[in-house]
């Protein structure tokens, strides 16, 4: 696996573990930060960045230990498998890092040990990040968080050499996942070639509107006629504009892939998927046009995830601690990660950078770059938001499956699904 893919695929993986919420532990009680000096020792915790990015952390740190001497960053990468519970059992010890790294995801459960950064930052120091990103950082009111990198919009890939055969105009692509299974059905008809691999999970239906929780996140509530009619559609296309083999568990190995040649299109896709495409099927990679992906009822992207940096309440160094805060997620030291791996900015400048707004003709990642920066204000935040996402999601994509295969009638598969859920998240 490569440096550039290991990072999207480790970091950004969501680590959903089960333990419970901190409140309540003798740690909860801050540390005083008004007569805080502008110096001392500064833990800073990443997730899994040590193996193959140390060069880029040691030198931020290097140059910001230049700019304020007085002050020393002891930088500690914690593996992603164990970054919950090691913050769980730091905070429960009163020890914890001054900056913490946490995937957006597992934000909630951390809330009440955590300093309102608002008490650090000022307004302008807030400036150049993407708002649609820092808002959902916020619990009551009070921002906990503020947003680094994260897996960029998504963005659809077309062999040109495929669709074109059907009609497709890449200045107009698909903006639904209806107009999707459309084409998917006409490049079938045309060339024999499947359209693309997708089936109507939890994502899937989420771009159509459908409400997965009720507002407590105690009840599931997508077991709708809305849901039942999705499902019938993508039936309908099963086979034919959709891949047999998207039924698959293994979805990292789908039976039919671009790779393969054997789909023509993805509707929607993470463009780290290129790089793969490019290693593996050169001819594919310079076959392909990329355009904007399908959109959500509302018109924007789904973002399942985020990394984003916090400062426990019990941190001895608030001020030293936000201000490198700030020093590591500006727009400039955003970018030059951005440079080396395929990961995205929270900050409005990098994206300015010619990196971003300019492509080689041909070279389908620059083009998906160009793609994703004028996506990334578009993009909603919105994980199922429970300590079990994981499992409730492959609870659903297990009964589409089942009904793709002609075992259950769709409002079967979603009765089933909507029992599991139900039954994951009363226990």
């Amino acid at each position: 696996m490569s440096r550039r893919f290991a990072l999207v695929t480790g970091a950004l993986a969501l680590s959903l573990l089960t333990t419970g919420c901190v409140a309540g532990t003798s740690s909860n009680a801050p540390a005083a930060a008004d007569d805080q000096p502008f110096e001392g020792e500064v833990e800073f915790w990443t997730i899994n960045l040590k193996k193959n990015y140390s060069d880029y952390i040691d030198g931020l740190i290097a140059g910001y230990q230049k700019q304020h001497p007085k002050v020393t960053i002891k930088w500690v990468d914690v593996p992603g498998q164990e970054s919950a519970t090691k913050l769980l059992a730091a905070v429960a010890s009163g020890d914890v890092p001054d900056v913490v790294n946490v995937n957006s995801v597992e934000l909630g459960r951390f809330v009440p040990s955590l300093t309102p950064l608002d008490e650090l930052l000022k307004t302008e120091d807030l400036a150049d990040f993407q708002p649609n990103l820092v808002e959902p950082l916020r619990t009551d009111g009070k921002l906990y968080a503020v947003p680094w990198y994260n897996g960029g919009a998504p963005v659809a890939m077309y062999r040109k050499s495929v669709v074109s055969k059907a009609g497709f105009d890449e200045a107009a692509p698909p903006k639904s996942y209806d107009e999707a299974l459309e084409l998917g059905d006409k490049v079938y008809k045309e060339t024999k070639v499947y359209g693309s691999n997708i089936i109507p999970d939890h994502n899937v239906l989420r771009y159509y509107g459908i409400s997965l929780l009720s507002a407590d996140r105690k009840k599931a509530e997508f077991n709708t006629p809305q849901a039942v009619e999705i499902l019938e559609k993508f039936k309908k296309s099963y086979k034919s504009g959709i891949a047999p083999g998207a039924i698959s568990k293994d979805i990292r190995n789908l039976p039919q892939s671009l790779e393969n040649e054997q789909i023509a299109f993805k509707p929607t896709a993470n463009a780290a998927e290129l790089l793969n495409i490019q290693k593996n099927s050169p001819d594919v990679y310079k076959d392909l046009v990329i355009t904007e992906p399908v959109q959500m009822n509302t018109g924007n992207y789904l973002l399942l995830a985020q990394q984003a940096f916090s400062i426990p309440k019990a941190s001895k160094h608030k001020k030293a601690a936000a201000e490198f805060l700030k020093y590591v997620t500006n727009g400039a030291n955003q970018l030059a990660f951005c440079k080396i791996v395929p990961i995205y900015p929270s900050t409005i400048s990098s994206t300015k950078d010619t990196f971003f707004t300019q492509a080689e003709s041909g070279d389908a990642m620059g083009a998906a770059r160009q793609v994703i920066v004028k996506g990334l204000a578009k993009l909603e935040y919105k994980p199922i938001g429970t300590s079990k996402d994981a499992e409730l999601g492959e609870y659903l994509s297990e009964e589409v499956r089942a009904f793709l295969s002609g075992t259950k009638s769709a409002k079967e598969a979603l009765d089933t699904a909507e029992k599991q859920w139900n039954d994951a998240l009363a226990s």
